[in-house]
């Protein structure tokens, strides 16, 4: 027998009005960036920024149908899953925009370029280790699961 500590999880209606928001909030950027007149009217966004217009979709649509998923079956090794998704999709995106550099600030005192680069670099950095901790805790998740009676794994 392993004793180890069961973190609890954040009860329903709170978890549902995230999933609810993540798929509100992706749908709106979504329609926001292919919509008329979509990035072309933002002015610090440059031509370039249709070589990443894929990319930054894909991280959307990946957690707009993940948050779909959860508002009607959210295991915990489900959300597990879908985060490692979520985040793997976002650091492509990020190292594309890292890449392409899609930015324009034009002539400022403040150095903006230099600053999206360590805005970017952190967001990098970041998802490699949401990654790695989404991978462990994968791990963690399934060996808390207990077997059910045909040696599968009971639901949660």
């Amino acid at each position: 027998m392993t004793a180890g500590v069961r973190t609890r999880r954040t009860p329903v209606r709170p978890r549902l009005a995230g999933y609810l928001a993540g798929v509100v909030v992706n749908g709106v950027l979504l329609a926001l960036i292919n919509g008329q007149p979509g990035w072309a009217a933002v002015p610090f966004l440059t031509a370039g920024f249709s070589a990443v217009t894929g990319v930054v979709d894909l991280a959307l649509v990946t957690g707009l149908i993940t948050g779909y998923v959860h508002l009607w079956h959210d295991p915990e090794w489900l959300v597990t899953v879908d985060g490692l998704v979520t985040t793997g999709a976002g650091l492509v995106a990020l190292v594309r925009i890292w890449q392409v550099f899609p930015l324009d600030f034009g002539a400022t005192p403040v150095d903006w370029a230099a600053a999206a680069r360590v805005v970017l670099a952190v967001g990098i950095a970041g998802s490699v280790l949401a990654l790695i901790a989404g991978l462990v805790n994968l791990v963690r998740t399934g060996l808390r699961r207990p077997a059910g009676p045909a040696g599968g794994s009971s639901g949660e």
